[in-house]
């Protein structure tokens, strides 16, 4: 018997919940009145805060995580 490789596009190790990391994002700014960048990067911190315990690298995805975040402080701040 062949063990088949894990789906890294539709299943990855780090897919690992009932729910899916993009429907919590489409949940979360559903109603909400910020702008496309703005969502964008609020999204890409939740989805890198989400995964980050199941990566190979774990720092790198909080560093990721945090990039975002500072990057949407500035946004708001003016600063981008």
């Amino acid at each position: 018997m062949t063990r088949s490789s894990p789906d890294m596009v539709n299943s990855p190790s780090h897919y690992n919940s009932t729910i899916e990391c993009i429907d919590a994002m489409r949940a979360m700014t559903e109603g909400s009145e910020i702008g496309a960048h703005q969502a964008y990067c609020w999204q890409s911190v939740f989805k890198y805060i989400w995964r980050w315990p199941y990566k190979a690298k774990p720092l790198e995805d909080l560093k990721k995580a945090r990039w975002y975040l500072d990057r949407l402080i500035h946004d708001l701040e003016g600063d981008v």
